[in-house]
């Protein structure tokens, strides 16, 4: 599908939005499980009651076992059984009696994950987090390049044209950076924001949580889970998440709902804020716009680079004796912790003695100054910089 259907197919769906907010379209049906909480079953139904309140264009379809006086919600009622409720949900996603369904959990395959949202305290905006729940692959490298495609899928289905990326500052985050360089330099439209540190760069720090520099924060889906969690319940001492939309809707490339996630410690006002975040991105055809997102950056070669990736994870490791030690006087900075003991290891095999340490922005190779320039050139060259 090319760039000005989908753009049309977003308009289309906000303009359905606003025709049913001032009461003149149908309602968006969106299904919540009613059974759970850690806080309660009255307050899923009362996160429920919120979001029909506040977003006049959807009708919130309780999914369990009825919860008395919340005769203003739609109910389809099943045993209080997490499997049952699980089921009438799934039956309800496939027969199209919603829309989207937001669930305390969910057993997604392998491949599927969540994309989370927060509030970010600093500028008072939401920042995306890709990914919260589930997971993409089970390499973590793999997943985060995975995490920041079908981010930036989640971004343009809440009409972000062009999301700023950033990467998160953990483990893998430089061989992320580079692999999405590459297919952006094949094609791959994708923008990359900028931390608001003075050093710059795509590698977003703990400021950049605060602030929301960037539209789309990729990471790995452990560590988003905690970020999820820390940015609900900060203020609250942590038994009760009161701020942020949870933890987002299932994105997958063949994955065909839109299943959304909350914790078992989610208040209502965040339940009201992932019913809209699900209903938002439901209607802009999230499933499609991923398989979209995916087909672009598949054209650009991602498959060739995963591939190029697991098999630099299988190559035998081959014991390389260092050169005679030297003052090492420079440092080399970009350089991912997970490589930096192989990158120092191809400097030894050119006879450049080489040292790995850890430095005030994150890992070093420390080199004599009469072979920096070298150094850098050989690390470029076998994809280390």
């Amino acid at each position: 599908m090319d760039e000005s259907k989908v753009k049309k197919i977003i308009g289309e769906a906000l303009d359905e939005i606003v025709r049913a907010a001032k009461g003149s379209g149908e309602l968006v049906p969106i299904g919540l499980m009613s059974s759970g909480s850690e806080l309660g079953s009255n307050e899923l139904a009362l996160g429920g009651r919120f979001a029909q309140e506040q977003y006049r264009f959807i009708k919130v379809v309780m999914i369990g076992p009825r919860i008395e006086g919340f005769s203003d919600l739609e109910w389809i009622e099943t045993d209080d059984c997490e499997a049952d409720i699980q089921k009438a949900m799934e039956e309800a996603l496939r027969e199209g009696l919603i829309k989207g369904a937001v669930a305390l959990h969910y057993p997604f395959p392998l491949g599927v994950a969540t994309v989370g949202m927060i509030y970010t305290p600093a500028k008072g905006r939401p920042l995306i987090i890709s990914t919260s729940t589930g997971t993409t692959s089970t390499d973590r490298v793999e997943a985060m390049i995975l995490n920041a495609i079908y981010g930036t899928a989640v971004a343009k289905a809440r009409n972000i044209e062009y999301p700023k990326v950033g990467i998160l500052n953990v483990d893998g985050a430089q061989i992320v950076y580079r692999s999405l360089k590459r297919l952006e330099e094949n094609g791959y439209e994708i923008t990359f924001g900028s931390t608001v540190r003075q050093e710059g760069g795509s590698i977003l720090r703990g400021n950049d949580l605060m602030a929301g520099s960037v539209d789309v924060c990729v990471t790995d889906t452990l560590t988003g889970n905690v970020l999820v969690k820390v940015f609900s319940a900060y203020n609250t001492g942590g038994n009760y998440e009161s701020l942020g939309w949870g933890y987002g809707p299932s994105v997958g490339e063949d994955w065909p709902y839109v299943i959304s996630i909350i914790s078992r410690a989610s208040g209502a006002p965040v339940i009201a804020n992932a019913i809209h975040f699900t209903a938002e991105v439901a209607l802009a055809g999230l499933p499609s716009l991923v398989k979209r997102e995916v087909t672009m950056a598949k054209d650009a070669g991602l498959e060739i680079v995963l591939a190029e990736l697991r098999g630099k994870k299988e190559e035998k490791e081959v014991e390389i004796e260092p050169p005679k030690p030297e003052p090492t006087d420079e440092e080399i900075q970009g350089i991912d912790v997970l490589t930096i003991e192989d990158a120092v290891k191809v400097l030894w095999s050119h006879g450049i003695y080489a040292e790995s340490a850890m430095g005030c922005t994150g890992p070093v190779i420390k080199v004599p100054s009469r072979f920096l320039v070298e150094a850098k050139q050989l690390l470029k060259e076998e994809g280390y910089l």
